[in-house]
């Protein structure tokens, strides 16, 4: 049996599955709707705000 951390276990694979980052969410699937992705994005907060998972 091989370990996987929790993090990556539960970790939303779909923007769909993301939880509580409404507008985060939104604005990043219009910009690839667009064809208008950016080369970094800078996401910043408290601890567990969803910064990695998003």
């Amino acid at each position: 049996m091989s370990y996987t951390a929790l993090y990556r276990k539960w970790r939303p694979e779909r923007f769909e599955d993301v939880k509580g980052q409404d507008a985060i969410v939104r604005t990043l699937k219009n910009q690839i709707a667009m064809g208008r992705i950016g080369h970094a994005y800078l996401f910043c907060g408290t601890r567990g705000t969803g910064k990695t998972t998003v």
